[in-house]
């Protein structure tokens, strides 16, 4: 009888918690201190000896026997020289323009389809999703996809580096996701007061939706900054090159950009340095606006995976 009376006034405990929401001790702490530190030691130490080596001059590149780790002697010769017209300045115009169109063209497409399927009333909305599902796992290659372009005549054209990879089904399935998160009486009570889809989605479901655009739209502009097989595959003229592929070409085939050849075969640029500057100059625009993005990551995906 006691042992009842005692189990009824015991105080109420709390269920344990899993592992991964229980306090670190510590050393756990201190590991996973290490551990990042570590992972961005990893990451930021190649980017390091990159930019350092793009601002060598060429007796420190010769002296240090290649990549230079500690800079002796900043010199912009480099950079100077690869945006004084050549063709680095008009691979990274061309990039810029096709970034720029073809971010906003995708994301354009990418709304309103998501916009659509997300509303269950819509037209076929529920055979449309099956047939966008159907092309993440089906494709037709790459011979009749290069066959359809080129009877389209996109071939040694600027949209040849846009439309074939215009839209990501995973990107629509995630806007998708966070479309029907947002509350079905707000789109009714507007529905009400005279509002179409048009405004609707411009007024209301567009301003509720930062987060994830955001997200989205970076994820369409790094891949559009960092594309070149497009390019490689349906351009033949050098001039329409975009900066990624003239990158290939200087780090892989070793070969000059137009208007540098000389200055390296005289020995007042480094060819290495040039390399290293390209790789800087492709690799800034991301570095500079991944963090303005990086606080919508977690709200923009998570929860636009979750409420899909």
């Amino acid at each position: 009888m006691s042992t009842v009376l005692e189990r009824k006034t015991r105080p109420w405990s709390a269920p344990p918690r899993p592992a991964w929401e229980e306090e670190p001790s510590r050393a756990g702490a201190a590991g996973k201190g290490l551990v990042l530190a570590l992972a961005c030691l990893g990451i930021l130490f190649p980017i390091w000896i990159v930019v350092v080596t793009s601002l060598s001059s060429r007796r420190t590149i010769d002296r240090a026997g290649g990549l230079v780790m500690i800079p002796k002697g900043i010199t912009f010769v480099a950079y100077r020289e690869l945006l004084s017209g050549g063709q680095v300045t008009r691979a990274a115009v061309i990039s810029v323009l096709v970034t720029l169109v073809g971010t906003l063209f995708s994301m354009s497409v990418s709304v309103l389809c998501a916009y659509g399927l997300s509303r269950s009333g819509s037209l076929g909305h529920r055979w449309l999703l099956l047939l966008l599902l159907a092309t993440m796992f089906f494709s037709a290659g790459l011979i009749p996809t290069y066959l359809l372009v080129q009877s389209l005549g996109l071939t040694d054209t600027y949209l040849a580096l846009i439309l074939p990879s215009a839209v990501s089904v995973f990107n629509i399935l995630v806007l998708r996701g966070f479309f029907m998160g947002i509350s079905q009486e707000l789109i009714d009570s507007a529905r009400i007061d005279g509002a179409g889809d048009v405004r609707i989605l411009w007024q209301i479901v567009m301003p509720l939706s930062r987060a994830v655009l955001a997200v989205i739209t970076l994820f369409y502009a790094v891949g559009y900054w960092s594309a070149w097989f497009n390019a490689s595959l349906y351009l033949n003229d050098q001039d329409m090159m975009p900066l990624q592929n003239v990158m290939i070409q200087l780090v892989q085939k070793q070969e000059a950009p137009v208007g540098l050849g000389q200055a390296i075969k005289t020995g007042e640029l480094s060819g290495l340095a040039v390399q290293m500057a390209v790789m800087v100059m492709a690799l800034l625009p991301v570095a500079v606006l991944s963090p303005f993005v990086q606080k919508h990551f977690k709200k923009g995906m998570l929860t636009g995976a979750v409420k899909g």
